[in-house]
């Protein structure tokens, strides 16, 4: 079993910044891609940014200069920090990674989600 906890989501102003984590534990055998994606009420669910165990970054055209995508491997984390936001960037946020368990099946595993509120 794997389990993807997040972190850090939260009612913020325009303007202002916020930082989140989520944190994999479980049968992990490797981690390959990590990435953020968001989904706002009566929206489909799209892509923020990703990284690949190499660190090559990826980002939507929409928060390319705000937002950073990073990874510590050791803690098994990914990050997403947040500046200048906006109200278009209210939606709750999932993070998902790609990961090849001890039984060495690949599949994508992904977080409960965690709100993020940015008021005008």
């Amino acid at each position: 079993q794997v389990q993807l906890v997040e972190s850090g989501g939260g009612l913020v102003q325009t303007g202002g910044s916020l930082r989140l984590s989520c944190a994999a534990s479980g049968s992990i055998f490797a981690i390959h891609s990590m990435g953020w994606y968001r989904q706002a009420p009566g929206k489909q669910r799209e892509l923020v940014a990703d990284i690949t165990s190499g660190g090559t970054t990826n980002y939507a055209y929409s928060v390319t200069g705000r937002f950073t995508i990073s990874r510590d491997n050791a803690k098994k984390t990914v990050y997403l920090q947040m500046n200048s936001l906006k109200p278009e960037d209210t939606a709750v946020y999932y993070c998902k990674y790609a990961i090849t368990s001890h039984n060495l099946v690949r599949r994508d595993y992904w977080g409960q989600g965690t709100q993020v509120t940015v008021s005008s």
